[in-house]
């Protein structure tokens, strides 16, 4: 029987033709990015549909996944989807998700906007982060003027609350069809930074570059821009 696996969905997000599939353990908080055997792992649509619909960010789904993945040299995350379907338990509130945030010094391993190959490789496997949920107290969006994905392609730039800044793609389709239509954030958000496969321009010297993307945003209610302690207990009706 494969085994299924409960994450919150916090990544839907492009992915060279198809979608990346990524979210946590409602419990844990452990990272899993679901693969299918394509390449680069990417997640077509009559896979990924749950009764006709995508997967949402915020939305408790269930996947059958197998216990590990290929991790193509350097993610520590990826798990290979298994035959059977896909199910949607539920949502969870943005302000559930605080506790999950990142409070490691830099986004995804340091302060530029791509970490190397090797450097990635010389961590301890379960230290190899490819995903990350920060919470941004500044997000700003800008029209790049070229099409990705078939869409307009927008750059974000968040500021974390210890002062991090990153500037990258976003590659949340969602959010960016609400971009197009003339959308502007203005609360704080919960923003999934995952880095891409390698890819290197062609001056590029050293190592290969896994560059980091704007995966997911959710934006967070006024009431919870100030810190906000969630009790465990607050959630127990939950269907995890």
């Amino acid at each position: 029987m494969p085994s299924v696996k409960r994450i919150i969905c916090l990544a839907n997000s492009w992915k060279r033709g198809e979608r990346c599939i990524a979210g946590i353990t409602p419990m844990k908080g452990q990272w899993i990015r679901a693969v299918s055997d394509l390449p680069d792992g990417k997640v077509p649509r009559e896979m990924r549909l749950i009764g006709g619909t995508e997967p949402a960010l915020l939305d408790i789904i269930e996947i059958p996944l197998a216990k590990t993945g290929p991790d193509f040299g350097f993610e520590s995350e990826n798990l290979s989807i298994l035959p059977g379907k896909w199910l949607r338990s539920g949502q969870v509130p943005p302000a559930y998700l605080l506790k999950y945030c990142s409070k490691e010094e830099y986004i995804l391993h340091n302060d530029e906007r791509y970490v190397e190959v090797p450097y990635l490789q010389s961590l301890p496997f379960d230290q190899r982060r490819t995903l990350e949920l920060v919470k941004a107290v500044e997000i700003s969006v800008k029209p790049l003027g070229v099409k990705y994905e078939g869409s307009q392609k927008w750059s974000g730039t968040i500021v974390t609350e210890n002062g991090q800044r990153l500037t990258t793609t976003i590659t949340d389709p969602v959010f960016v069809r609400k971009l197009d239509l003339g959308y502007r954030p203005k609360n704080h958000c919960l923003v999934t930074v995952s880095l891409s496969m390698p890819w290197r321009p062609d001056d590029w010297e050293g190592g290969d570059p896994c560059w980091k993307l704007i995966a997911g945003v959710i934006e967070l209610p006024d009431s919870a821009k100030k810190k906000v302690e969630v009790k465990s207990d607050e959630y127990d009706d939950l269907p995890f």
